[in-house]
């Protein structure tokens, strides 16, 4: 049997012939990531089954494959059969008797994504089949999709005519080159034309229901040709770059990202330009998904409009290449390490990886720019992921891994043989989740690992809220240094009213004298306010929006005691976030109903027109100092003291928490704070002792305090 990194079972037929159920059954659950249900277990037993009664009467030799994982997508294909040069995709639905349009849908997308994304199948005739069990029809008639790309229009059948249709398909194709030997490591390899979505993100789109752009933005652009330059010597001298990108909350850097890998990939021209790929990465699930659904249905509106069938799925896919989440961008180079890892150095397993001529045993993007760079993992948070054999539906279990997530995605670009550019791009003071190591990691891996890297910088990095403001120690002795004021974003395009809106959420979270200065500069403009009531912050917002403008309650991940307000908490869950931001104001999931609050997870990296910041008892003002609570869950507050560097870590996330709530409106806000609950039972004792009006009061009056306009 064949390395299994990128399936759960991989075998010759042969061979898969002569194993007993229960043999292929525990390979099948060994590789398998979490608990298996019996139910997997019981879809496992009946698809092996059939398979082998129908192999058997085939006679051919080739390679099954089962629960396959298509490179950087994130999706398992059930059964692959490669035979005779012909990719079958088998997608069961053990038991069920009807054909649902839904699960033929599911298998043409695995057909699709193997076409469009994987190098040795885009010249292969792939056959998409839906076996529903016990359905009692099977399709009649086999077709080549309209689109000429090769790929058989979906077959459907019951398993009793699975034989016939894979027999008739054979017969129909005898004479298919054979399918590289290397097919179960493929490289990940997006045609281009997967790319054409990228030009709908400036061109005829409503992507300004994400990012708007109506401020100045010649800081944007500025910045942009900064690193298209970077990129372009980096090429001509054949060397490897990183670029430190930095900028104010809601200064646009996530419309640098994927400018920038638009403009490398087409570089003017209205076809892609040939091995200069470029893609966006962020490890923010809801931020990919929401920017990849909205621009999915602006391309779709576009094609539709030039009077072309395209449908949504389609759209999604062709966006997916621009738009990626990092993790599985990591997880697809990992796949390609020597395992244990010796020595604490990474070293190609030629077993497991392909080299390519200009890529070698890197990604076939020359560019990858790593959106909020800053929440990277820290070294200890990514080998314990790894010894536990990871969660994100590859069973990655790497022992001895010796490099901090930033370290090894320098690796992984570094692999490649020609040329290479990183770009980050930084959030000050943004770690909002435990384990997030900052932007020293980066640093550090450059000046340990990576010293022949040229490092183009923002001088804003040496900040404080950059690596506790160390970078400029950590980067003394490297020589390869160039500092930029081209690659800081100094104006918030996010708050188009308010530019200094960071300044004051800074001076706010500080205690700097400052905030009320800048709160009478800016209101006006962008207005702020405050209440203790629910309801009449609700009001405010009503009452502020226009049209197509969106609304919307955020909370932190450590309130609590909110339902007394009538507010729950959005339901994790990428798609849960795009209908939050994306469903217009009549559908009762869109953040316009303000029933569901969104925590600062849910939102970094996007934003809505007005907000209501619902400001709970976790974090508290006393006596110019902010105090932090957890909940216990049940009936008390437990204050975090920072004893020890865990705590310290913790009471830095929480916040970097209201910093990112408090910067996720373009046009105003209203902070609510609760009143608490005063009254007591006829005993003397609280009705409600998590809600005591002294949690509260304090962080009130400090926000009045400022001049912050009460409602």
């Amino acid at each position: 049997m064949i390395n299994t990194n990128r399936c759960l079972y991989n075998n010759k037929i042969r061979d898969f012939l002569n194993e007993s159920i229960n043999s292929i059954l525990g390979t099948l659950s060994r590789n398998y990531h979490g608990f298996v249900q019996s139910t997997q277990t019981d879809a496992w037993a009946e698809e092996i089954s059939i398979s082998q009664d129908l192999l058997k009467l085939i006679n051919k030799d080739g390679q099954i494959i089962f629960e396959y994982d298509i490179p950087r997508l994130g999706k398992r294909i059930d059964v692959t059969l490669l035979i005779d040069g012909i990719i079958f995709c088998l997608e069961f639905k053990v038991g069920e008797s009807k054909i649902l349009e839904a699960d033929v849908d599911q298998v043409l997308d695995y057909a699709l994504d193997l076409k469009y994304f994987h190098k040795f199948s885009s010249d292969k005739i792939i056959v998409p089949i839906l076996i529903a069990t016990n359905y009692k029809a099977s399709s009649s008639n086999i077709v080549m999709s309209v689109y000429n790309d090769k790929v058989v229009n979906p077959l459907v059948t019951g398993k009793d005519g699975l034989l016939k249709i894979i027999k008739d398909v054979l017969n129909k194709y005898p004479s298919e080159t054979p399918i590289d030997e290397n097919w179960i490591i493929s490289p990940y390899a997006p045609t281009p034309t997967i790319i054409e979505a990228a030009r709908a993100l400036y061109e005829n789109h409503s992507v300004e229901n994400i990012t708007r752009h109506e401020a100045d933005d010649v800081s944007t652009d500025r910045t942009i040709a900064y690193i298209l330059d970077v990129i372009k010597k980096s090429k001509q001298n054949k060397e490897k770059s990183i670029c430190f990108v930095t900028g104010v909350p809601g200064a646009g850097k996530t419309l640098v990202g994927l400018d920038v890998a638009i403009k490398q990939t087409y570089q003017g021209n209205l076809e892609p330009v040939k091995d200069e790929g470029a893609v966006y990465l962020s490890g923010n699930g809801p931020l990919v998904a929401v920017l990849t659904e909205a621009l999915a249905k602006d391309n779709q509106k576009k094609i539709q409009a030039s009077g072309k069938k395209k449908n949504l799925t389609d759209s999604r896919r062709e966006v997916s290449k621009s738009i990626q989440m990092i993790h599985r961008y990591r997880d697809n180079m990992l796949m390609k390490i020597k395992n244990p890892v010796e020595n604490g150095v990474l070293e190609i397993d030629p077993t497991k990886a392909v080299k390519q001529e200009k890529a070698g045993f890197g990604e076939v993007e020359h560019v990858a720019i790593f959106d909020e760079a800053q929440r990277s993992w820290t070294h200890k948070r990514l080998a314990d992921y790894l010894k536990r054999g990871g969660t994100y539906g590859n069973k990655l279990k790497v022992i001895n891994f010796p490099l901090s997530e930033a370290g090894f995605l320098i690796w992984s670009l570094d692999q490649r043989e020609d040329w290479a550019t990183i770009v980050c791009l930084v959030g000050g003071g943004q770690e909002i989740n435990t384990g997030e190591a900052g932007i020293s990691e980066w640093i550090k891996a450059l000046n340990e690992m990576f010293i022949h890297w040229k490092v183009y910088i923002s001088p804003k990095l040496t900040d404080k809220e950059y690596a506790e403001g160390q970078v400029n120690e950590l980067l003394k002795d490297n020589h390869n240094v160039t500092y930029s004021n081209d690659l800081h974003l100094s104006v918030s395009l996010r708050s188009y009213r308010a530019e200094k809106l960071s300044a004051f959420v800074q001076a706010l979270l500080t205690f700097d004298p400052m905030a009320k200065i800048i709160y009478k500069e800016i209101k006006d403009k962008y207005p702020i306010v405050l209440t203790r009531d629910m309801k009449k912050a609700k009001e405010w917002l009503h009452s502020k929006v226009r049209g197509s403008e969106r609304t919307g309650v955020l909370i932190t991940k450590e309130s609590a005691r909110f339902k007394p307000l009538g507010i729950h908490v959005l339901a994790s869950g990428d798609e849960n976030a795009v209908h939050w931001f994306l469903e217009d104001k009549i559908d009762t999931r869109s953040s316009n109903y303000l029933e569901d609050a969104a925590t600062e997870i849910q939102v970094q990296g996007l934003e809505l027109d007005y907000t209501c910041l619902l400001w709970d008892a976790d974090m508290r003002y006393n006596n110019g100092n902010w105090e932090f609570y957890k909940f216990n869950g049940q009936t008390k507050w437990v204050k975090q003291e920072a004893t020890s560097e865990s705590k310290q870590e913790l009471i830095k996330y929480m916040l970097n928490a209201y910093r990112v709530l408090l910067t996720r409106a373009r046009a105003g806000m209203v902070i609510c704070v609760p009143s608490g609950n005063p009254n007591k039972t006829n005993t003397g004792f609280w009705e409600d002792s998590t809600r005591l009006p002294e949690y509260y009061d304090g962080t009130y009056e400090y926000l009045k305090d400022l001049g912050i306009d009460e409602i």
